[in-house]
């Protein structure tokens, strides 16, 4: 076991390839890698982006006119729908490609100082997914016992193979921010820095991401940060990224597609349960962000830092176990 305080295996790793830059040039290279991402991200969008088109020309014709809010109408609704959305959480597969390769062939680092570890990997995985559906919920319980969220049964817009698409993007969405905002960039800043440095840069950093969302709002913001905080938690005392990833993807997943509320900001038609937020309780419920913008998500958040800071860090012994052969 590792105390808290002393350094992870993982930071030891990818200072032993190449030594941490300045601050500033850390978030500079981060916003780089991130921007390729999102290009590559795009390209993988451009089929669905052809197909709305071809379904939708009066898109085409909204423009040509430069009828520009008939343009937006259309295009909104065109992108709410479900196969839009999951095909966009698949397309975060590039942001994983281009966060390995970077890390593999400029930083010269092992997977593993990313955390892809190889022991115990389908049982942290699932342990994260259970630890993803519980905390929320608890977030759930506490929105409903104080009268801020209410339960209308059975959505009738759900689809069990909708929501196993919805699943399997999520599964790629959790692990794509999980390995830019942990795995790389928060080992990355620790390489120079203190571990500490390390966990508030990536929480930020992973907060500001979520600027342009629907709702957004101090209080949203303040806890997309306890988040990251909790996340980086999570993947430093259990020495993997497996679990955190599972955790962030079903924490998702069980936001919009089994209680039916708000993702960040966005919705889902497809969910087990029809709820409503009450008005007026957004302090509490989150309004039009979701949960993650009011106080049962903070609640539940701090509850969860205090707990990791409380566990010891388990040794996954990465230095000799590696789940990508090294090149």
């Amino acid at each position: 076991m590792r105390d808290f305080l002393e350094e992870p295996v993982a930071v030891q790793q990818a200072r032993e390839r190449k030594k941490g830059m300045f601050w500033l040039l850390e978030i500079l290279v981060f916003i780089a890698v991130f921007i390729v991402s999102g290009i590559v991200q795009s390209v993988f969008m451009m089929p669905m982006e052809l197909i709305i088109q071809l379904q939708h020309p009066e898109m085409m014709e909204a423009a040509v006119s430069g009828d520009m809010d008939e343009y937006t109408r259309i295009f909104n609704e065109a992108t709410s729908e479900n196969m839009y959305v999951i095909v966009m959480l698949f397309s975060t597969v590039g942001i994983i490609i281009i966060t390995l390769l970077f890390c593999k062939l400029i930083q010269k680092r092992k997977m593993t100082s990313l955390g892809f570890v190889k022991k115990d990997m389908v049982k942290e995985y699932l342990i994260g997914m259970g630890g993803g559906f519980i905390l929320f919920s608890v977030a759930v319980l506490i929105c409903v016992v104080t009268g801020t969220m209410k339960f209308n049964g059975i959505s009738e817009n759900f689809s069990f193979g909708i929501f196993l698409l919805y699943l399997l993007g999520y599964m790629v969405q959790g692990m794509s921010e999980e390995a830019l905002c942990r795995g790389y960039f928060m080992v990355s800043m620790s390489r120079r820095y203190p571990v500490a440095a390390g966990i508030m840069a990536n929480s930020l950093i992973f907060a500001s991401l979520h600027l342009f969302n629907s709702g957004i709002s101090i209080l949203a913001f303040i806890n997309l940060t306890l988040f990251g905080v909790f996340a980086s938690l999570y993947f430093l005392k259990r020495g993997s990224i497996w679990g955190i990833a599972a955790f962030h993807s079903v924490w998702n997943l069980v936001q919009g597609n089994v209680y039916g509320v708000l993702v960040s900001g966005t919705s889902s038609d497809c969910s087990v349960f029809s709820t409503t937020m009450v008005e007026g309780k957004e302090l509490v419920n989150g309004g039009t962000f979701g949960l993650e913008g009011g106080i049962a998500v903070t609640i539940v958040f701090i509850a969860g830092i205090i707990f990791w800071c409380t566990r010891k860090s388990v040794d996954k012994g990465i230095e000799d176990d590696v789940i990508v052969k090294e090149i």
